[in-house]
């Protein structure tokens, strides 16, 4: 899959010893943590801190489902780029495109979907209207986001 043009946020990582195996690659399932990281921080970036969102709107956003395409290995102390693009925003979910890059190589390309549940039973609950239309107002995506 080729770069796209990302005009999102982007959050840089630093690669510690922690993140690596023996061999100073990076860990597969350390570049969820990356991604979970950028996909925290854009939503603090517009506002939202999920403790907010749990306790006074009653929400928190959970991974439903992910694919991912492991293009080249990260190591040890590298300087990485992870990039997120709203793709979709549905009634309650959102879907992600993230890239992980080293010096505009791509290492890692994903799709990530997004489901809003209740923060107590866990049960799917449509997106606060807050939330989705800061989210719609603040994607700064080329086209419109694309609405389910």
């Amino acid at each position: 899959m080729s770069q796209r043009n990302y005009h999102q946020f982007v959050w840089p990582v630093r690669v510690y010893y922690e993140d690596t195996d023996s061999g100073g690659v990076v860990y597969h399932s350390n570049y969820l943590n990356f991604m979970e990281r950028a996909r925290t921080e854009w939503l603090r970036a517009l506002g939202f801190e999920q403790p907010v969102l749990k306790n006074e709107l009653g929400v928190i956003f959970v991974v439903h489902s992910m694919t991912i395409g492991f293009k080249r290995p990260a190591y040890f102390n590298d300087m990485l780029d992870v990039k997120n693009r709203l793709v979709k925003i549905g009634h309650g979910s959102m879907e992600f495109s993230q890239i992980i890059v080293r010096e505009n190589q791509l290492l890692l390309d994903a799709t990530v979907k997004l489901a809003c549940v209740d923060a107590t039973s866990f049960k799917p609950q449509g997106i606060p209207v807050v939330v989705k239309q800061k989210i719609i107002n603040n994607s700064n995506l080329n086209k419109p986001v694309e609405q389910l």
